[in-house]
């Protein structure tokens, strides 16, 4: 895991507003951030059996590229799959998790003032070898989502399984990147404008709730 540039709740002395701000403060002064145990691991295991269940039942969908008349599925870019999740529809577990980046929005619109509106978000499985090339979350001439979270729901993930989320840290540097294990309860947290990313290949199935928050486009 990344030693530097995170955000350690374990280690943060006062209540739970404390951990947001300094998430929000980090993503402030470098633009990204990995909060390590970011929710319990109860939670992260009932929705990482969510995620096996609506799998099992066929619900998730191959990930696609674009949207609207522009949407495609292309292997060639990313062979992920995904299931939106749907606010009147959230489960218990997913309640829990959005009324804590619920939290979060506050905090970064507080101490950032990026105006963020709302949250949108799905499971995303990446079956063993699958992969999403390097891209920015924001759609072409539409800069609605600002900043990325990515919750991970892996258990026992080790380093040589692979499955890196690659961040690119500086445009003008295509070797300058940190490399983020999927590390089950981890939140990666950055400006969605800003840094290119890519998800690496792993040798097991690889299991996320990937969100946007967005201001009004």
């Amino acid at each position: 895991m990344i030693q530097d540039h995170t955000v350690d709740c374990a280690n943060i002395v006062g209540d739970a507003k404390d951990i947001y701000r300094q998430i929000a403060l980090t993503i402030g002064e470098q633009g990204w951030c990995v909060t390590p145990e970011f929710l319990s691991p109860l939670l992260v295991s009932q929705l990482r059996q969510e995620t096996k269940l609506q799998w099992a039942n066929g619900e998730f969908r191959h990930a696609g590229v674009g949207r609207g008349d522009s949407f495609e599925v292309n292997p060639k870019i990313r062979t992920d799959h995904v299931l939106w999740l749907e606010n009147d529809k959230v489960t218990g577990a997913q309640k829990l998790y959005f009324d804590a980046l619920e939290q979060l929005r506050l905090a970064i619109n507080e101490n950032l003032y990026l105006g963020l509106m709302e949250f949108e978000a799905h499971f995303a499985v990446y079956p063993p070898q699958s992969f999403y090339k390097k891209h920015l979350d924001q759609f072409r001439g539409i800069g609605a989502r600002t900043v990325s979270a990515i919750l991970y729901l892996n258990s026992d993930w080790q380093q040589e399984h692979g499955g890196q989320l690659r961040l690119y840290t500086n445009p003008n540097d295509p070797e300058c990147y940190v490399d983020i294990f999927p590390e089950g309860g981890t939140l990666v947290s950055f400006l969605s404008a800003r840094f290119l990313h890519e998800v690496l290949p792993a040798n097991r199935a690889r299991k996320s709730i990937t969100g946007w928050f967005k201001r009004r486009e």
